[in-house]
């Protein structure tokens, strides 16, 4: 025989290989062949042009399926007589069968020299293709005793057995191995061990961190005197509490970082932690068992927060994932409770209310999205003859000098599509708490003003309910004749302006004609028919000079409104 590297697209399987499960499960091999390589030669014979796998068909089929995604270096490969029938058949039986599983003491070990070398959990289960909870199981096996570990390989244990006693003290694996090893007695296994490690109340007297005599219920002893137990779980953990918190309180005097206490019964994982002294940010770890036993572990570091460091040291930007103290579920609970009795405080304070409306307009919230209407413009010259509307104007120093009252630069609101940063409910709130109910209000009336609608039949409705002054605010400039283009709105114009004659006479004009007469009988080289006088548009209710103007529609259902609001 001799070794040869041989191309992947040089090998094929051959039917005298005794393993015939073809390329099933072979997902934790890819795994660990991706990750290490591959770490055992095939056992080959020549078959033609190719070479034919006879022992290693699961590894062959691990690599087919890396090369799908990934170049694959020439494999190394033994070669053997291509004539040598009983020869490869005894070779990939042999292969096949000795390739016992280890047993789970001697993965535990295995792993444990990974974990020394640095390796943590996740590196080890991603490197043999394992499931993390199965590496943590190995490695739980380190907490038992060697007798422990000896008996279970010499199967005086059995797995269940096993797993069980990793989640005993030291203290009760002893007691356990005592049992065991006396004949007379009965070492409880399986279930009963459970119910031995977990259940009933016997609580040892020898457990106890506190003076026995301010234990005020009774101590339990046998028949010899040698045991003695208390009568009453409940009084003695809450004596026992008592003596953990002292405990912790002192070491954290003693100048320790963090002291943490585990569940009852919960395991600490000690293949995890690291031994750092509390100088180097070390922790202490307490764990209780079910038997009232208190175990403090003393400087440990989690290998992950070591790493983190390392992380941190090299300027990396570290990644901390620290446990919450309440679930979401919890939050969701305390944050409905908590809203539904505020909530109904609330009704009882309006002028909170007060205050607390004109905060939302102005902050906005989730559940809020005021915002001022953007009085968008179709065109330059839209714009700049609003800026000359006097009450545009007005509106602009009240807004600014209430945006000053409040602290706030820039708008009061922000208008639509405007991301800027807004301030917050609370800042907001705080500043209006000091100001006057007639000062909010007038806060407030401002912010419903700027976020009306504008082309809304509610402006219309208030115009009429106000009764609202338009030649006050308004008056006719270039933008409105040049955006009026109607000839028969035109000339009804000029009937009102200039007189039914001036419209007969000028029915077929052009708009530009018509337009100027308008303008000459306002500018008084013309004699207006009407003084003051303010095209339809413009008067309240609004009204058009055409019925295709819909603005009678509008005023009538405006007038409703108003009939209505005021009964």
């Amino acid at each position: 025989m001799n070794i040869q590297h041989i191309t992947l697209e040089n090998l094929t399987t051959t039917n005298i290989n005794v393993r015939k499960t073809g390329a099933k499960d072979v997902d934790a091999l890819v795994q660990s062949i991706r990750t290490i390589g591959l770490l055992q030669p095939l056992l080959v014979r020549p078959a033609g042009e190719v070479f034919e796998v006879v022992a290693g068909q699961r590894r062959y089929h691990a690599l087919c399926q890396i090369a799908e995604d990934t170049e694959i270096d020439p494999v190394p490969c033994v070669v053997m007589s291509a004539d040598d029938d009983v020869t490869a058949i005894e070779a990939s039986l042999t292969e096949n069968m000795a390739r016992a599983p280890m047993d789970e003491v001697d993965e535990y070990k295995a792993f444990a020299t990974l974990v020394a070398q640095g390796k943590s959990v996740d590196d080890i289960a991603y490197s043999f293709g394992l499931t993390e909870r199965m590496v943590q199981q190995r490695l739980a096996l380190g907490n038992l005793l060697s007798p422990i570990l000896t008996a279970y390989r010499k199967d005086e244990i059995q797995p269940a057995t096993l797993r069980l006693l990793t989640m005993a003290t030291k203290k009760q694996q002893k007691a356990w191995l005592d049992l065991f090893r006396n004949e007379e007695d009965h070492a409880p296994q399986g279930y009963r061990l459970k119910q031995w490690l977990f259940g009933g109340t016997d609580i040892s007297t020898v457990n106890a961190l506190f003076d026995l005599e301010a234990y005020a219920g009774n101590i339990v002893s046998d028949l010899f005197g040698g045991d003695s137990y208390f009568d009453d779980p409940e009084a003695f953990w809450a004596l026992q509490n008592v003596a953990i918190a002292e405990v912790k309180a002192t070491y954290l005097d003693a100048g320790w970082d963090e002291v943490i206490l585990l569940d009852v019964g919960e395991y600490f994982p000690s293949y995890e932690y690291v031994d750092t002294p509390k100088e180097n940010g070390g922790k202490v770890y307490v764990h209780i068992a079910h038997n009232g036993e208190v175990t403090f572990y003393e400087g440990q570091l989690s290998r992950k927060e070591i790493k983190a460091r390392e992380r941190a040291k090299a300027g990396e930007t570290a990644q901390t994932t620290v446990r919450p103290e309440i679930t979401k579920a919890m939050g969701n609970y305390l944050e409905l409770h908590r809203h539904a009795a505020v909530r109904n405080d609330l009704l009882s304070h309006p002028n909170v209310a007060l205050r607390l409306i004109t905060a939302h307009m102005i902050a906005g919230s989730d559940l809020w999205d005021v915002k001022a209407d953007p009085q968008k413009a179709a065109k330059s010259e839209i714009t700049d003859s609003l800026a000359t509307n006097t009450a545009q104007q007005a509106f602009d120093v009240e807004q600014h000098t209430i945006a000053e009252l409040l602290g706030l630069d820039g708008a009061l609101m922000r208008k639509h599509n405007d991301y800027n940063a807004r301030p917050a409910i609370a800042e907001v709130l705080t500043k209006l708490m000091t100001l006057e109910d007639t000062e909010v209000m007038r806060v407030l009336t401002c912010l419903m003003a700027d976020s009306l609608a504008v082309g809304t039949g509610v402006v219309e409705m208030l115009a009429q309910s106000f009764g609202t002054d338009m030649q006050a605010a308004w008056s006719i400039d270039d933008a409105f004749f040049d955006l009026m283009r109607d000839k028969e709105a035109l000339n009804g114009m000029v009937a009102e302006i200039a007189g039914d004659s001036a419209a007969r006479e000028h029915v077929t004009a052009t708009a530009k004609t018509q337009k100027a007469i308008i303008k000459a009988c306002l500018d008084g080289t013309r004699i207006a028919k009407v003084e003051n006088w303010t095209p339809r548009y413009m008067a309240v209710p609004q009204q058009g000079y055409t019925e295709r103007s819909g603005f009678e529609e509008v005023a009538e259902a405006a007038e409703a409104e108003v009939a209505i609001a005021a009964e």
